[in-house]
């Protein structure tokens, strides 16, 4: 059996692997052949965060991720996602590996965010503006680089303006881009394509702040009473969830539908269903449309298979394995 830390799945996993499998997942996802619950919450009220048990089958690979989120943890110097991912043989159950699933928690999320704006967004876009500079924001910015044939403009607001300042000099050293800390939540939404990666409970994205033809990544609400996005902003945009079920108490769209101010046959469906030419995406440059990110299991047992193939081909790992 593999024991994988954090730095080793660092090592052998890179995005555009990532997007590949990524991609991949959300196809067999619109073609009914994954088995995947909804994600399970343990709430903690006198705590301030939660659990998360997340398992899936997808493609010869069975697995659960455990996952944490703390929100305050950063005041302790600690991610405020933690997660660790077992990932097993469907035929007999036998344990082929427990690996660190932080990394591949925001890998995966990340690239989740780039095949929704390969999919979603005007082919003709250029400019981004992030809400929220944290380590989400990272990989988003990673894997749509990858997916955009040129960016021309990057803007970043986080309401803890140092981070906003770090991520500037940070990811625009590693990405070779020019990225600006903005003032304000309107400055970031002035843009092509706008990600969004807050734990907000109350919407910071109004109507008024977005454009025609604006592609969204909605990524923090991951969790039912989260809300990035106006409920008058959703009501004119297409809206594409990753799992219907789990959107709808848990992503973007669960505030808006718990109020009544929109219903389920809003949703335009889901981005593997536009992965697979299920349904349409965009269909006017004009259109805003929306990506709802809740975070799949499916994605996470990909990704953990990946690692577990690429670390039995190197044939070696930087301290010994337990077999």
């Amino acid at each position: 059996m593999l024991v994988l830390s954090r730095r080793e799945t660092e090592g052998l996993l890179r995005m555009d692997e990532v997007l590949k499998a990524v991609e991949y997942a959300f196809k067999l996802q619109a073609e009914g052949k994954v088995i995947m619950p909804p994600k399970l919450y343990l709430d903690l009220p006198k705590y301030l965060g939660d659990f998360r048990a997340m398992p899936a089958y997808i493609d010869g690979s069975a697995g659960i991720k455990w996952v944490s989120v703390y929100p305050n943890n950063r005041e302790q110097n600690l991610p405020s996602v933690m997660a660790t991912i077992i990932l097993c043989n469907p035929s007999t159950g036998y344990p082929l590996a427990i690996m660190d699933g932080t990394y591949i928690t925001s890998m995966r999320t990340g690239a989740a965010g780039g095949v929704a704006v390969k999919y979603l967004a005007r082919k003709d876009s250029s400019s981004i503006g992030l809400i929220g500079a944290g380590e989400q924001a990272k990989t988003q910015l990673s894997a749509i680089s990858k997916v955009l044939p040129k960016i021309e403009e990057v803007k970043v607001f986080d309401v803890r303006k140092d981070i906003s300042f770090s991520y500037a000099k940070d990811m625009g050293k590693q990405l070779s881009v020019n990225i600006r800390p903005v003032e304000t939540v309107e400055e970031a939404a002035d843009a092509d394509i706008v990600v969004t990666t807050t734990p907000s409970r109350e919407p910071i994205v109004k109507r008024q702040h977005i454009r025609p033809g604006t592609h969204i990544n909605a990524i923090g609400a991951d969790a039912q009473g989260k809300q990035e996005l106006d409920a008058s902003l959703l009501s004119v945009a297409k809206i594409v969830v990753d799992d219907i079920e789990q959107a709808s108490h848990s992503g973007e769209i669960n505030v808006p539908l718990s109020q009544n101010l929109m219903e389920v046959d809003d949703i335009l469906g889901t981005l593997g269903e536009i992965v697979a030419d299920v349904k349409r995406g965009r269909e006017s440059s004009e259109d805003i449309t929306v990506f709802d990110s809740t975070g799949l299991a499916i994605l996470d047992i990909i990704c953990a298979r990946l690692i577990c193939d690429k670390a039995k081909q190197r044939g070696s790992i930087d301290r010994e394995l337990i077999q």
